[in-house]
């Protein structure tokens, strides 16, 4: 089993093809098997890299009591470092997305491309979405008496009255779990708490200087398609690009269409609107920087 340390924890990774780098991340509470079909397709003439993100999959937890945003990015800064990829290109999806512009912002030629998949940023958030992140620590409660794979099943539902479609075909995700181990309620929660502060993170958008592929499932909760508009406005040089008939697991849902725009990405080394991004300067986050130390596929 492949792993390396990066900072205090052994990372499983799973390395495949030759030739430029490109490391993908996962959403929160799956694994790196989120980006299996992107992963099998590039791996023709690419050094693809797909990891566990710390607490999750065979990577696990560690003995931090609290995880955030930016100890992720360090993480995959630290990957990086240790698989010694020269400025790989970064896809991070949900989570992973966030992870992967924070690491953007903090290493700016730390990467040659970076692609954010059904994802949101440290954007200000109306009312309505400050209350939706919070509620993310409401399901840890329950987590710890039926187990977080309950909570997630009930998340969905009650997201598919409201927003029909965005759950997508969650039978994939679900799939995902069964072939890997399971995630401790301990691991979760913090998981889940890094998730839901990292609004409060700061993150220099202004500051990714990479060519950037945003793309977002039509039927994706209204917050993360705002989001990503406000993404492709706030990063220089950004595309914004809507996946039909997806909701918020687009690398599943429609995996030929994803992986022809990373490919797109990945042959040009530009996106397709060049700089179509404001890159405003604006910085986001309230808190104070967040150091190192520090539902469902989010």
């Amino acid at each position: 089993m492949p792993t390396v340390e990066t900072n205090d924890v052994e990372t499983y990774y799973e390395r495949r093809g030759d030739g430029p780098p490109v490391v993908f991340v996962h959403g929160a509470i799956v694994d790196h098997t989120q980006w299996a079909p992107q992963l099998d397709a590039l791996a023709d003439e690419y050094t693809v890299v797909a990891y566990d993100v710390r607490g999750h999959g065979r990577t696990g937890g560690s003995d931090r009591e609290a995880y955030s945003i930016g100890l992720f990015a360090e993480d995959l800064a630290a990957l990086i470092d240790a698989l010694d990829l020269d400025r790989p290109v970064v896809c991070g999806l949900s989570m992973g997305g966030c992870v992967a512009m924070t690491y953007a912002a903090r290493y700016p030629d730390g990467l040659s491309a970076l692609v954010l998949a059904d994802t949101f940023g440290p954007v200000p958030l109306t009312l309505g979405e400050r209350l939706q992140r919070a509620s993310l620590r409401l399901t840890i409660p329950p987590a710890r008496v039926v187990g977080y794979e309950r909570v997630e099943r009930a998340m969905v539902w009650l997201r598919e009255r409201a927003e029909a479609g965005i759950g997508g075909d969650y039978d994939r995700i679900e799939a995902i779990r069964e072939t890997g181990p399971a995630m401790s309620t301990a691991e979760f929660a913090k998981v889940i708490r890094a998730l839901a502060s990292f609004d409060r993170t700061r993150v220099d958008l202004s500051s990714i200087e990479a060519p950037t592929l945003v793309l977002y499932g039509e039927h994706d909760a209204g917050f993360v398609r705002r989001q990503s508009a406000a993404l492709g406005a706030l990063i220089r040089d950004a595309t914004v690009l809507e996946v039909p008939d997806v909701g918020h697991a687009s690398t599943l849902d429609q995996p030929a269409f994803v992986t022809a725009e990373i490919r797109r990405l990945l042959e040009h080394g530009d996106t397709v609107n060049s700089g179509a991004g404001s890159g405003s300067g604006i910085e986001f986050g309230s808190g104070t920087p967040d150091p190192a130390s520090g539902v469902g596929d989010a």
